[in-house]
């Protein structure tokens, strides 16, 4: 008898040793788990409550309701126009992905390195080909055209559905890729009529509030994931959504919604009813993502800051609420300490510090890189935002530091000190 082996998630295997390692009284400084420190807004979260008695199963693709609201939200957010019927909605975005790639018999799944530490494992339980594509941290991480396009022109992959996988702004780096870039993508992806899945799930998170679908210059092929979890901080609430292009193959679709009735058979009711309350946008929502804007991006740059003064390489971040940190100019140093690879010095970190990082490894970097993930959201961003309106504006820097991001800058200092 035999299984199949897959590990379990390493970002929810970080999760439960910071957990036990609190419950045992121990001081940790949770920067290793992305999970929004926000609410939903408060309108959505009464929805919710509203909805309780909603026990009827929802149509498949979705409550035809939530998927209107959805694409003119998406319409406004991505900049291109997006019909109700290419909505899909499921239990999560994770669940989303699993089955877009479920629905293609035989694929290559090219999949840029560093990534989201889920994509590789769903495509080889599949049974799918994976070949990833390295980045620099130089080239900002991002996959190149020349580097797609040498990829798709190996024989090997003549006879197989090419998917590439796009996540931006990223997870694991916090960048974000430009219009050009995009376009330029884009290109040589309908030069060999490969597929893109775009999970954009951080796209309302973009700092500046000017995130680009790649569907805009690749409609026809373009499958873009998004849902609640990030910029709703709704992540338990388990609400997905898909969007498929407007003439998608019928043979697409129809796979699409029967391998969705096959698996999670729709998304739950009362979350779709509350839902259609986080997809209106108006004032109330603008005001929400306008200062999670101001507040990750404040947080996120001051701390890029301070570990770049002290020797790690480290970009700026341009959305969500991740750094990728490049400890390869301290090898010297971390080697005198007998660190070798990312998980030596996650695991030394976590266990002299008390501060919890994911490492490289995790999302297909090579160990010896010395790379790991830094989520700077170990605050309450309730706090921020009743104190934001409480001074009927932004908040002094030492307020929010030294205050509401108090316990996260004791991480970052403990970080720092251990290295120096």
């Amino acid at each position: 008898m035999t299984f199949k082996t897959t590990p379990k998630s390493p970002t929810l295997r970080l999760n439960e040793q910071s957990r036990l390692r609190a419950a045992q009284g121990q001081t940790v400084y949770r920067m290793g788990f992305g999970e929004s420190p926000f609410m939903p807004p408060i309108r959505v979260q009464q929805a919710l409550q509203e909805s309780a008695h909603r026990k009827d199963y929802a149509p498949v693709q979705g409550l035809v309701e939530l998927r209107q609201e959805i694409a003119s939200f998406h319409s406004h957010v991505d900049g291109y126009a997006i019909d109700a019927q290419q909505v899909y909605v499921g239990s999560g975005s994770k669940i989303l992905l699993f089955n877009t790639l479920l629905a293609f018999e035989s694929a290559v799944v090219l999949i840029p390195t560093p990534a989201w530490v889920s994509y590789a494992p769903q495509a080889e339980l599949i049974g799918h080909h994976v070949h990833r594509i390295p980045t620099t941290f130089e080239g900002r991480w991002h996959i190149t055209p020349a580097a797609l396009e040498a990829i798709l022109s190996q024989d090997e992959y003549a006879d197989m559905s090419k998917i590439l996988i796009l996540n931006y702004p990223g997870n694991p780096d916090g960048l974000t890729y430009t219009a050009t870039e995009l376009e330029d993508i884009a290109h040589v992806l309908r030069k060999h009529q490969a597929w893109v899945i775009s999970d954009e799930i951080y796209a309302c998170l973009h700092h500046q509030g000017q995130h680009i679908s790649i569907a805009q210059y690749y409609p026809e092929r373009t499958v873009t994931t998004t849902g609640l979890s990030k910029w709703c901080g709704a992540g338990g609430w388990r609400l997905g959504v898909q969007i498929l292009p407007k003439d998608a193959p019928v043979a697409f679709v129809d796979a699409i919604l029967g391998i969705a009735s096959e698996t999670f058979s729709c998304a739950p009711t009362p979350i779709q009813v509350a839902a259609c309350q986080a997809y209106v946008w108006d004032d109330v929502t603008d005001h929400h993502l306008q200062q999670q804007h101001h507040i990750l991006s404040r947080v996120g740059n001051h701390i890029q800051q301070i570990l770049s003064q002290n020797g790690i390489a480290v970009h700026p971040p341009e959305g969500g609420f991740y750094l990728l940190l490049d400890f390869s100019p301290l090898r010297e140093k971390l080697a005198g300490r007998g660190i070798q690879t990312d998980t030596d010095l996650c695991l030394r970190l976590l266990e002299t510090t008390g501060v919890a990082l994911l490492p490289g490894t995790a999302f297909g970097i090579s160990p010896s890189d010395l790379t790991a993930r830094l989520a700077y959201v170990d605050f309450s961003g309730i706090a921020i935002q009743q104190a934001i309106s409480q001074s009927k504006g932004a908040i002094p820097d030492q307020e929010l530091f030294d205050v509401h991001c108090a316990h996260m800058s004791q991480g970052i200092h403990a970080l720092v000190d251990w290295l120096t």
